[in-house]
């Protein structure tokens, strides 16, 4: 599965301890998106288009209601990247 360079990048914050929050109408579809950093930051890269699209390749999960974070198939489907911290 190739996977493009925005989705590498929530993948990889998500897999340094990020996770995404998400609004719901009154019908339970997700209307908005935050994407927060495991710092407390939030970062606009991560569209609804792009959030839908790593949902439904299951790369991305919710539990119990809470936030969504990365699956297992999401940590073996990202690449390392250098942390320049």
């Amino acid at each position: 599965m190739d996977i493009s360079r925005p989705e590498q990048r929530v993948l990889h914050l998500l897999a340094q301890g990020g996770h995404i929050l998400v609004e719901k109408d009154e019908r339970g579809r997700i209307v908005d998106n935050s994407c927060i950093t495991r710092d407390g930051w939030y970062w606009s890269g991560c569209s609804l288009e792009l959030f839908r699209k790593l949902k439904r390749r299951r790369l991305i999960s919710s539990k119990r209601g809470g936030p969504y974070t990365i699956t297992q198939l999401g940590l073996r489907r990202v690449r390392s990247q250098a942390d320049n911290r």
